[in-house]
């Protein structure tokens, strides 16, 4: 094989294109394609690029026969395989059929920390587990830009049981757009709602309210009880006792919380 047969041959093999080796090379595509024709040759300065392009010897490069190219193949694959396994990092260690760690591109493990993780502890771009922290993490408590959690989540978009982020949903949810049961945040709608704006179907108390019981700092709208400004003392009983009154008993927790910290 001439030595333009040979780098034909080296690019396909590993998917090169004539404008990736001339960039690499920092030639032109058509001095490649002159060195692939047999039309020229590269210079000797080009040719140890190649074969670190490549891996392979210049003695391959140089001389007829393919044991050496056969020869640098083999040790290529291995040092890919190599490469492959450095970037991976797995415990020897195992609980319930699972590496206590495991660092890979997709990862899986009690700790997993990868571009996909799975694990009790996941952490990566696509995170899902027990506590799981990424772009996109799903867990019982979960923490990222989107945060799906089934108890606690943290999140620019996050929805859980208890739920705070810029836009929060959830039982409890705090964030700047709040939508729960009980809502908290500059824009809060849910059953009982607390905010800058507040949308409560049941009680609302904000600086423009709207609900069934509504207190507002500047606007108030209720169709049970509605009042603009701060409260006496003796209001303040009589919004209480409209509280428990109006405010269903499966969700009093809601009411209590209104009653305790924001009354």
């Amino acid at each position: 094989m001439t030595v333009g047969d040979k780098l034909s041959k080296l690019s396909r093999e590993n998917n090169v294109t004539q404008e990736q080796h001339a960039d690499y090379l920092g030639v032109s595509r058509q001095s490649i394609s002159k060195w692939e024709s047999d039309t020229a040759y590269p210079e000797t300065e080009k040719l140890i690029k190649i074969s670190e392009l490549f891996n392979c010897s210049l003695d391959y490069l140089l001389r007829d026969g393919e044991t050496q190219k056969q020869h640098a193949t083999e040790n290529n694959g291995e040092q890919q395989k190599e490469r492959r396994v450095a970037k991976e990092h797995k415990s020897k260690k195992t609980l319930w059929g699972l590496p206590l760690w495991h660092v890979a591109k997709n990862a899986k493990g009690i700790i997993a920390i990868g571009v996909k993780a799975q694990g009790i502890i996941a952490v990566g771009v696509q995170a899902r587990g027990v506590i799981s922290v990424g772009v996109l993490a799903l867990g019982l408590i979960s923490c990222g830009t989107l945060s799906l959690g089934l108890l606690f989540s943290v999140g620019l978009f996050s929805a859980a049981l208890f739920s705070v982020g810029t836009v929060s949903a959830g039982i409890y949810s705090v964030g700047a757009i709040s939508i729960g049961v009980f809502a908290l945040g500059a824009v809060a709608i849910g059953d009982v709602s607390v905010g800058a704006l507040a949308v409560g179907r049941y009680v609302a108390i904000g600086g423009h309210a709207r609900g069934a019981v509504a207190i507002g700092g500047t606007k108030a709208v209720g169709s049970t009880f509605s009042h603009v400004g701060k409260l006496t003392d003796e209001l303040r009983v009589q919004v209480k006792e409209l509280i428990d009154s109006t405010v269903p008993s499966i969700i009093g927790w809601a009411g209590k919380i209104v009653k305790a910290f924001i009354l």
